[in-house]
């Protein structure tokens, strides 16, 4: 019987790339997203339930811990909002009159479109309510 060499693989090989660090931590990420789905189901069953209910998740929200998760989980969301916006010309070939649109205006889009969104969402929250 013949024995398979198998070279080792360091546990944190991916830190010593700056590509292999942003597509680790890009798809660690989908953990912060999936916090803040659970987050944001969580406030909807607490409105759900009436003013006690609402009033303790606020005060549960408010709590140093859940307000750090949320920060830490806010960065990790805008990395992943930019990684994307910077790999979507990469899936997304865009041509007009036969000719293609160069890669940074179809990042320039998608950047520009989120930030008008946030705008819109700002404004909402600011002058609406």
């Amino acid at each position: 019987m013949t024995a398979q060499y198998r070279q080792p693989v360091p546990l944190l090989w991916w830190v010593r790339r700056r590509s292999y660090l942003l597509f680790v931590l890009r798809e660690l990420s989908s953990v912060a997203v999936a916090w803040f789905v659970v987050h944001f189901l969580l406030l909807v069953a607490a409105v759900h339930r009436g003013t006690a209910a609402y009033e303790t998740f606020l005060g549960w929200g408010a709590s140093p811990g859940i307000l750090a998760v949320n920060l830490v989980a806010l960065a990790f969301v805008l990395l992943h909002a930019v990684t994307w916006f910077n790999l979507a010309p990469k899936a997304l070939v865009v041509r007009m009159q036969g000719h293609q649109v160069p890669p940074r205006m179809v990042a320039a889009g998608h950047f520009g479109a989120w930030f008008v969104a946030s705008a819109v969402v700002a404004w909402m929250l600011v002058v609406v309510l």
